[in-house]
């Protein structure tokens, strides 16, 4: 069975299967997973492969170094699958291109031949293993999904931290109060409406305009 330090190091190279754990091998990681015999972890292997090509500290020679003849096989294979998978989403990276550089013409025939599966969603054949290329994909395109929402959740955040800060440069704290009020539809006590109507709304007139904008901008890049 897949040990558990196994799958918290895996969850660090995009499959999130336990909680991660601090400090990891990301070559002795592709190791263990080539060593685990585990379909399911196979099937996720171009996910973990792009991941950890991101880390300097990444291998490819050090992770095949060490294999056994028959697992270093198997590792070929699933780079040659994930090669192909990457070319059917048209990703590229300088580390992709080095190995196809260095690839034999039988190489190249095979990886054309796994494209053309993943294209017919044909069976994908691979080192005597067969894996549903409707499945493989989704597997990698949930990755894809995940990713996508916590880039534009980290976006959201700046943006919100952003505001925030701006805001604050402007209106105190009892402004900045009032301001949200106003802007989402809550209703306000007569204090607050005189005080928004006397106070507030001037500095909101104020940023609103065109000019002032465009003169801000300008300053702000000199």
């Amino acid at each position: 069975m897949t040990n558990k330090t196994l799958l918290d190091r895996l969850s660090r190279l995009g499959m999130p299967l336990l909680n991660t754990q601090e400090g990891f091998d990301v070559n002795q990681t592709l190791v263990d997973v080539m060593k685990s015999r585990d379909p399911r972890l196979w099937e996720g292997f171009p996910v973990v492969l792009l991941n950890a090509a991101k880390d300097s500290n990444f291998n490819y020679d050090r992770v095949s170094g060490n294999l056994a003849s028959s697992e270093k096989k198997k590792l070929h294979s699933l780079l040659l699958l994930s090669l192909a998978l990457y070319g059917h989403y048209h990703l590229s990276a300088p580390w992709m291109k080095r190995f196809k550089t260095g690839f034999s013409d039988d190489e190249k025939t095979v990886l054309k031949r796994l494209r053309n599966s993943l294209v017919h969603n044909a069976p994908v054949e691979v080192d005597h293993d067969r894996f549903d290329a409707e499945r493989f994909k989704k597997t990698f395109e949930l990755y894809f999904e995940k990713e996508a929402e916590s880039t534009r959740q980290k976006k959201d955040k700046y943006e919100e931290l952003s505001l925030e800060y701006s805001l604050s440069q402007v209106f105190s704290p009892k402004q900045k109060e009032l301001l949200k009020k106003k802007f989402e539809g809550m209703p306000l006590t007569k204090t607050e409406r005189e005080y928004y109507s006397r106070t507030v709304k001037k500095k909101v007139v104020a940023l609103a305009n065109a000019e002032l904008h465009r003169m801000a901008q300008q300053l702000a890049q000199r």
